[in-house]
């Protein structure tokens, strides 16, 4: 065998057993928490729009994730709040979904229960690393990210003063299940 066609079929054979692998929009969850000072805090759900990622031995290695921002929803207001509220956070205020309708994570690597990669909102990128196990064919964790390393300042101690009960927490929890088509 030549040199060439050896050194293919060696990287066909290393690479056998990667396949791809796409998130089951309909089967899988993803939770946010924003809180204030104070300790209130609303939530609500987001939903991924796409997903591309790399499968070597059953298990995620790698890939993107992408989130319609648009999707974001709020669970625990009703009527006008719950408009005004969602408003609010489509809004250039914070995630400015007209202008940014996606926000996309790009995971690196997935070791040891850990995954790494990079977040990016509103067109800025920040590494990003959180827990999450692979249990019962799904992939479940938490991650926090600061609101502010992506340019939403919005009611945030770190940039304004004198806010007093009217000051949101910086960091932002997002929980998540993640199903894989076919799982």
């Amino acid at each position: 065998m030549t040199k060439p066609l050896a050194a293919l079929a060696a990287l066909f054979l290393l690479n056998a057993s990667a396949l791809a692998a796409e998130v089951d929009t309909q089967k899988s969850s993803i939770a946010w928490k924003g809180s204030k000072i104070t300790g209130s805090h609303h939530i609500g759900q987001i939903s991924p729009k796409t997903s591309s990622l790399k499968v070597v031995e059953g298990v995620v290695a790698s890939g993107e994730v992408v989130f319609a921002m648009d999707s974001m929803t709020v669970g625990d207001l009703e009527g006008e709040w719950k408009d005004k509220f969602i408003g609010h956070m489509k809004s250039p205020d914070f995630f400015d979904v007209g202008k940014f309708p996606t926000a996309t994570l790009k995971l690196d690597s997935i070791a040891d229960g850990q995954a790494k990669g990079e977040l990016t909102i509103k067109g800025v990128s920040q590494p990003i690393a959180f827990p999450v196990q692979h249990k019962e064919g799904k992939y479940v964790g938490k991650a926090t990210f600061d609101r502010t390393k992506f340019g939403i300042i919005y009611g945030s101690g770190s940039f304004f003063d004198d806010l007093g009960d009217k000051l949101i927490n910086d960091q932002v929890e997002v929980e998540f299940t993640l199903v894989l088509k076919g799982e």
